[in-house]
């Protein structure tokens, strides 16, 4: 906090044109993975401040990537964690690791062994030697080649390439997160809408054409291509935001400037703060005044929240 309250007393002496906006991360966790055994064999020439410094700084570019290479009980998030079963704890926690990072889908070419050991399908060995493939042949250009990676078979494939993502791939479709099994059917929902398979990187004109079919079109193209209605939808809104990620839908880090101390506060403003903690009476909210501020459960929303 007084590295805050330095670094915006310097930034008002800045013209306003020239001045940057600063945002704060958090470093739960920096200090229990900066003497892991994963960072000393990726900075083994920096010193244990510094890893910690490098983490801080990956997160804000890629906090999912960054994040899990800490055990996740280590971030200190909610209460009782150490009143519950530790094995199952950690169970249900790897659970909704793995649910995150199958959501978002992995960059093939980026993905540390950590990230892409959480990916269905693929566990800490299959995820090295994707990573020792990748620095002997160079960046993947598709995710066929993933089967020639040791101990990577036809039905780990089968599991794990909806989810890999190769941003720079020659063929659309391995940019999205549409299965190999149905480029078939992707193609063919291309070709009856009038689409060339090189406009899908471009989205627009794919999205305004998809963004027009009825219910009664994804019917009728379900059966002519031999697919499911569901499976057409997923390739629909996959066709539409190729390469998104959904957290593109959630709002920027929060650049600050202004609220720094309790007497800057005043009724009636209204700030964007990040939830640091949530317990059974309500939620801690950092808004960047020296202490969390409490939400409590009776003031979180105009409905009643029973839990």
């Amino acid at each position: 906090r007084e590295t805050e309250q330095f670094v915006a007393a310097w930034l008002k002496t800045l013209p306003a044109s020239a001045r940057p906006a600063y945002t704060i991360v958090s470093e739960a966790g920096a200090s229990v993975y900066s003497a892991s055994p994963l960072a000393k064999e990726e900075f083994p020439d920096l010193d244990v401040s510094e890893r910690s410094a490098v983490s801080i700084a990956r997160r804000l570019q890629d906090p999912l990537a960054e994040l899990v290479k800490i055990e996740p009980r280590s971030l200190g998030v909610g209460q009782y964690q150490h009143d519950v079963d530790g094995k199952r704890l950690a169970e249900v926690l790897r659970g909704v690791v793995e649910a995150s990072v199958n959501q978002i889908g992995v960059d093939l070419n980026t993905a540390s062994v950590e990230l892409l050991s959480y990916v269905a399908g693929l566990g800490p060995h299959v995820a090295q030697n994707i990573v020792a493939y990748r620095d002997e042949h160079g960046p993947f250009t598709s995710r066929r080649q993933l089967l020639e990676v040791k101990r990577l078979g036809p039905r780990t494939f089968e599991q794990c390439a909806g989810f890999l993502r190769i941003p720079d791939a020659p063929y659309p479709l391995d940019r999205t997160p549409i299965h190999p099994e149905s480029y078939g059917i992707a193609e063919g929902l291309l070709a009856a809408l009038g689409l060339r398979l090189n406009q899908v990187g471009d989205g627009d004109a794919v999205a305004r054409t998809l963004g027009r079919l009825r219910e009664a079109d994804i019917a009728r193209l379900a059966q002519e291509l031999g697919c499911g209605e569901p499976t057409l939808r997923d390739i629909v809104e996959a066709l539409m935001r190729p390469g998104r990620d959904p957290r593109d839908d959630l709002p920027p880090p929060e650049l600050r400037s202004d609220v720094l101390a309790i007497d800057d506060l005043r009724e009636g403003m209204v700030l964007t703060g990040t939830v640091r903690n949530v317990v059974d009476f309500g939620a801690f909210v950092d808004i960047g005044v020296q202490q969390d501020g409490l939400v409590h459960i009776s003031e979180l929303a105009e409905r009643y929240v029973q839990h």
